[in-house]
């Protein structure tokens, strides 16, 4: 699972998908958005995503369940 924190979404996950950014997602082959989180403010992302990062694998798995218990891509749902 890869979380992360950005100001555009479409654009992260297209380059994502696209592996047109090294790291994790191109080496591990994460490109499906299963759970995303809209915040106002960068510092609230930021300080959500620290807190996530934190947490067991059975958490992380319990929250994208709950919102998407499929674990459907969400991507054409975003883009439409």
């Amino acid at each position: 699972m890869y979380v992360g924190v950005t100001s555009d979404l479409i654009k992260r996950i297209h380059e994502h998908k696209n592996n047109l950014t090294k790291g994790f997602t191109e080496k591990y082959h994460v490109h499906n958005l299963v759970y995303y989180e809209m915040h106002g403010e960068i510092e609230n992302a930021i300080a959500r995503e620290k807190q996530i990062k934190k947490w067991n694998r059975a958490w992380k798995l319990r929250l994208i369940e709950e919102k998407n218990p499929d674990w459907k891509d969400l991507y054409d749902e975003i883009i439409s």
